[in-house]
């Protein structure tokens, strides 16, 4: 389900990108997990395509549409059992360019963004430190001023796809926490190169996934040109906050896409699998589960397409995008687990893939931000209680 009544264009696209993903099953998808290699010429069909640049302004290239063409592209990917692997290979390019389109001059657009469009760069996007976490007024990356720039220094962690990046976007402290008014105010925002002699970046082993690796970087001395800033000094946060609305709601229909090819998988297999000469979906023990994982992906599924259509129509969505990605974390991880129960034994086994979407599912728990913060938001935004931290 695209949304309520989802347009002719919109089932185009979901048409489209599903004939791009049925040239690539479960078996590629295992072995990208067993291999730990990059799905690249699966990310290569969908920039052929043009779905890199779905949400991307149609001056340099892209389609110029909107989140909800944005979520439909990356809730199609990952239903058709690329899970996680997939969408973490192309969500870099749906939303992490948003402040160049933003807050960027015509000439960083242009230099840009058509590039990123076309799969030539490879980019990754380093905001997390090891000691502030969700705390980024806490960063510790310096950005210090030199001749027509400035040269960076610091730690970045759970930088995903940094191995292959040739381009780096990132937040540096420009001026310090102590001399400016508010904790989130001197951050400066940076699109540059990825510069290895100055970056080294350390895959994070990990329970899932292992096709799209997450890394620890070790920034010294990487120097940045004044052309490669951001908009104004000081304001990195702020840029930031603006794309923070529709990367949660494409975390939330992924989630649901994973959770629906799990319950896919599940409900196969109970039709097909027979013990005590019937087949245990024939049993309510089995039913029931897969039945709430069912009504559970269609209420966030529906929450989600409200906060991208709230979104493209210029209005206030922060409640529905986080709730999107609340609901679609937790409905995705319950199907999941729905699904390897169901098989019994077998859902422990890799040939029949649950087991890989349940590692994937917890990804949208975790990330971009924790469920406890979430909740946190829609109590003090949406139901007036005092701050809690």
């Amino acid at each position: 389900m695209l949304a309520i009544d989802p347009t002719d264009e919109q089932r185009a696209i979901q048409a489209a990108v599903q004939r791009i993903c049925a040239r690539f099953d479960d078996q590629y998808w295992a072995q990208t997990d067993q291999t730990g290699i990059f799905p690249e010429d699966f990310v290569s069909e969908i920039a052929q395509g043009g779905w890199l640049g779905v949400a991307m302004p149609a001056d340099f290239g892209g389609a110029g549409l909107g989140l909800t063409e944005a979520a439909i592209v990356m809730q199609t990917v990952a239903q058709s059992g690329a899970g996680f692997s997939g969408a973490s290979a192309l969500h870099i390019n749906i939303f992490g360019p948003m402040p160049i389109v933003r807050f960027g001059t015509e000439a960083q657009k242009a230099r840009f963004l058509p590039p990123l469009i076309r799969g030539e760069d490879k980019t990754c996007f380093a905001v997390t430190e090891p000691n502030s976490g969700l705390d980024t007024s806490r960063l510790e990356t310096r950005a210090q001023r030199i001749d027509g720039g400035y040269r960076i220094t610091g730690r970045k962690i759970w930088t995903t796809a940094a191995q292959r990046a040739n381009r780096i976007m990132l937040i540096a402290r420009t001026t310090a926490r102590s001399e400016v008014a508010r904790p989130t105010d001197g951050l400066t925002l940076f699109y540059t190169q990825f510069d290895r002699t100055r970056i080294e970046a350390r895959p994070i082993p990990k329970m899932g996934r292992h096709a799209v690796e997450c890394n620890s970087l070790f920034i010294d001395g990487l120097e940045v040109g004044d052309e490669d800033r951001i908009g104004e000094e000081g304001q990195g946060f702020r840029y930031l906050l603006h794309g923070l609305n529709p990367e949660r709601v494409l975390f939330g229909v992924e989630a649901v896409g994973l959770g629906r090819a799990a319950l896919a998988h599940a409900t196969r297999y109970a039709r097909e699998r027979e013990v005590f000469g019937r087949p245990i979906g024939q049993n309510q023990g089995i039913q029931h589960p897969l039945a709430r994982a069912w009504a559970d992906l269609e209420a966030a599924d529906l929450m989600a397409w409200k906060a991208a259509a709230l979104h493209d129509a210029g209005r206030e969505c922060g409640a529905e995008a986080n709730a999107a990605k609340y609901l679609g974390g937790e409905a995705g991880w319950r199907a999941c687990e729905a699904a390897v129960l169901t098989h019994g034994g077998m859902g422990y086994a890799s040939e029949y893939h649950v087991e890989r979407l349940l590692r994937e599912a917890m990804i949208a728990r975790i990330a971009p931000v924790s469920r406890e913060m979430i909740l946190n938001f829609i109590a003090e935004r949406v139901l007036h209680l005092p701050k809690s931290y």
